[in-house]
């Protein structure tokens, strides 16, 4: 079984200079997960380039954690739309089609 690893949301905070609040904001609008670990509040590190991207979007933007949610969901939607074109792509190339 794989050791998971967790940051703690104080040092995260530290980090990226935000508020505990805001991450709590974070947990409650369902962009994170927040776990107990060892008695702290904590983030998996796995999750820590989403929150990355998170944090610099309410930075950068003043975005709140709705408005987040709605550009995440938005950028997402981009993603599969552009995996979906280049599947499309290849299985035009593969019955001889030219662009």
């Amino acid at each position: 079984m794989a050791k998971q690893s967790f940051i703690k949301i104080k040092t995260i905070c530290t980090h990226y200079q935000v508020e505990t609040f805001f991450i709590d904001q974070l947990h409650e609008a369902g962009l994170i997960k927040i776990h107990i670990h060892e008695k702290s509040k904590c983030i998996h590190d796995k999750e820590v380039h989403q929150l990355d991207k998170i944090i610099r979007l309410h930075q950068d933007l003043s975005l709140t954690p709705e408005g987040i949610d709605v550009v995440l969901n938005l950028l997402d939607k981009i993603n599969n739309q552009q995996q979906e074109i280049k599947q499309l792509k290849n299985e035009l190339l593969l019955k001889g089609a030219r662009f």
